[in-house]
């Protein structure tokens, strides 16, 4: 296990034209599990491949427990990385496919078994060790190749980079559980790149949001969901996103008639584009304990069995999404009492959070 730190990192492809990763300073800390969440290009697999050895940084350097590995190749910085398609041995058995990590150090017989049993009944492949890896379907090929980098109890992380893609939906849950369990049984750190926003708050304990190359919030799935640092973050995680209502400034007074809102506000630029965000879950609906409170018409209801998304209309015209629990039933063109608590209600300048 190891302490790995970032140090001004940035890569580009093309000689410096473009920068598939900007310049960042970041510290993945000893033990912790780890999501690297962004849209397809934003160069989570960049920095991924930067940590592992697969790929060197244009500028900067990267420090495993205070010692720099920028040049040093895979083998040396002892890392394990997963893929998003299996890589297998189709020749071997699955217990020979688990093995063969430790086979290739030289570990003594005993060791093997153990760890590989072990790996084994964490992963549910015990009843299928000796079995041609050829003969495994997609999902089954992905969990062996993942306890060939979870069997070296040694590593200094594990790299999971989109592992889940071909795993069947029923299995994710399971296997995210199994991941989190293994990582608090043997203390690796554990870093998880997805696309997929419930996959990464689910799993890790810090998240990492990324857009074209740049870091836009991390912190825990808590934080990006009740306080997202900006527009991006709010739009990007949730679902639906969060609610975002264009306001204006008076003076010094922040003012959005459809939610009824005005308040004082400092520091804001001449010109700047101001907008309130709150999440659909913290919609009350009828207004009753809320410290914002309007009326809106209701546009459309969605009811997704265990809860509800209503689509409603304010009476400036702006949309507002709010998520309930249960079946909830109203009628459109209702009338509805709207309400948001002030804990709950963020502002954003410019699509950056203020305060």
């Amino acid at each position: 296990m190891a302490r790995i730190e970032l140090v001004n990192v940035a890569h580009s492809y093309d000689g410096g034209k473009e920068y598939a990763l900007k310049p960042l300073n970041m510290v993945w800390e000893d033990g912790r599990t780890y999501a690297l969440l962004g849209p397809s290009g934003c160069g989570k697999t960049t920095m991924l491949n930067i940590i592992s050895g697969l790929l060197k940084p244009s500028e900067g350097r990267l420090l495993f427990d205070g010692v720099d590995v920028t040049d040093s190749n895979t083998a040396g910085r002892n890392i394990a990385q997963v893929f998003q398609f299996p890589v297998i041995y189709s020749t071997m058995t699955v217990a020979q496919n688990l093995a063969f990590p430790l086979v290739c150090r030289g570990y003594p017989d005993h060791e093997i078994r153990r760890r590989v049993d072990n790996v084994a009944g964490l992963l549910g492949l015990s009843d299928k060790m000796q079995m041609p890896a050829r003969r495994l379907t997609a999902d089954l090929k992905q969990l062996v190749s993942m306890g060939r980098g979870l069997v070296r109890e040694d590593v200094s992380a594990i790299l999971l980079d989109e592992p889940l893609t071909v795993i069947d939906p029923q299995m994710k849950f399971e296997l995210r559980r199994k991941l989190k369990q293994i990582n608090r049984e043997f203390g690796i750190t554990m870093v998880f790149v997805t696309h997929d926003q419930n996959e990464a708050m689910t799993f890790a304990e810090e998240v990492v949001v990324m857009k074209d190359g740049e870091i836009m919030q991390r912190g825990s799935p808590q934080d990006l969901f009740e306080r997202p640092d900006n527009t991006f973050v709010g739009y990007f995680i949730g679902s639906p996103p969060m609610n975002f209502l264009d306001a204006r400034l008076e003076g010094g007074t922040l003012v959005c008639e459809g939610l009824g809102y005005h308040a004082p506000v400092q520091g804001v630029p001449a010109g700047a584009r101001m907008q309130l965000g709150f999440r659909p879950e913290f919609v009350v609906l009828d207004g009753n304990g809320a410290d914002i409170r309007t009326r809106a018409r209701v546009e459309h209801v969605d009811n997704l069995g265990v809860e509800a998304v209503i689509t409603l209309s304010l009476s400036d015209g702006q949309i507002v999404r709010a998520k309930q629990q249960g079946r909830f039933r109203a009628i459109a063109g209702e009338n509805l009492g709207l309400g948001v608590r002030a804990e709950n209600l963020q502002i954003y300048c410019n699509g950056q959070r203020l305060g």
